[in-house]
Formats: C-alpha cells, sequence, structure tokens
C-alpha cells in the first residue's frame, strides 16, 4: 500500500521521473503472492492505482540500489538490520519516521483484521509519505 502511495503522491509532485519506488518482504513466506484484496479495494476507494506486481524478499541488491529502505514495524527493521551489509545499515528506516504528528511508531498489521485495518494502515501510509516527500522536494 506503501509502495501505490508514494507513486502517486510522487506523480503529483512531479517528482515521478526522478524517484523510483519498489516494494519488498523481509521474509520467504511472503514471495509470490498479489496484493490483499482488501488492501487494493481500500486503495482504490481513495483513487490510488493498486501494485499489479508480486511479492517478493528483499534482495542485497536493494540495499545496495536504493537510498532508503523503509520498514513498517520493528520486527521488519531488525530482520532488515541483519540482513543489510554494514555500509547500508544508514538506508534503514522506519516509515512512521516521516510522520511523527501521526503518534504511531509501527504500521501495524492489518491482515488478519476488518476492512477498517487496512483505511488505518493506508491513513498510515499517506502522513508518512507526505512526510518523505516534502524531504525530498526541498
Amino acid at each position: 500500500m506503501a509502495c501505490s502511495v508514494a507513486r502517486q503522491m510522487a506523480r503529483n509532485a512531479s517528482l515521478a521521473g526522478s524517484l523510483k519506488f519498489d516494494s519488498a518482504g523481509s521474509h520467504a513466506h511472503i514471495v509470490g503472492r498479489r496484493m490483499d484484496a482488501r488492501a487494493r479495494a481500500v486503495l482504490l476507494s481513495r483513487n490510488y492505482e493498486p501494485d499489479t506486481s508480486r511479492s517478493r524478499q528483499v534482495s542485497e541488491q536493494d540495499f545496495q540500489q536504493f537510498d532508503l529502505i523503509l520498514a513498517m514495524d520493528t520486527f521488519n527493521l531488525e530482520a532488515l538490520q541483519r540482513q543489510c551489509p554494514p555500509i547500508y545499515q544508514h538506508k534503514l528506516r522506519l516509515l512512521l519516521s516521516f510522520a511523527p504528528e501521526s503518534g504511531a511508531t509501527e504500521v501495524p498489521d492489518p491482515y488478519y483484521g476488518d476492512t477498517a485495518g487496512f483505511m488505518r494502515v493506508l491513513d498510515l501510509c499517506e502522513a508518512a509519505i507526505r512526510g518523505l516527500m516534502t524531504q525530498v522536494s526541498v
């Protein structure tokens, strides 16, 4: 969801040509899955274009290629820290570090809940990506 929001906000800010976003998981059990239908529906309800790719696991190349790698929660951040070579550790951050006003530090996993949980995740993603965009466009 965060990737879809980021792509749209970058397009809206005329930054799409200079920013690249991708989504990957820190654990192998997620590989090959499509976006959850509830996440897709929530994104569409706010006019975001859902990502159509299948999930993949973070790779060594990601740490080299991307300037910033954002985790949704500390569990995933710690997994990334274990996998990331020391030279790239500075690239790892929590997504919500860009939204201190949200009052949250982690994006909750909405998978076992209802649509309201996905709406909350979208709210948090929007807040964080807005914060990120203000730092990128400065």
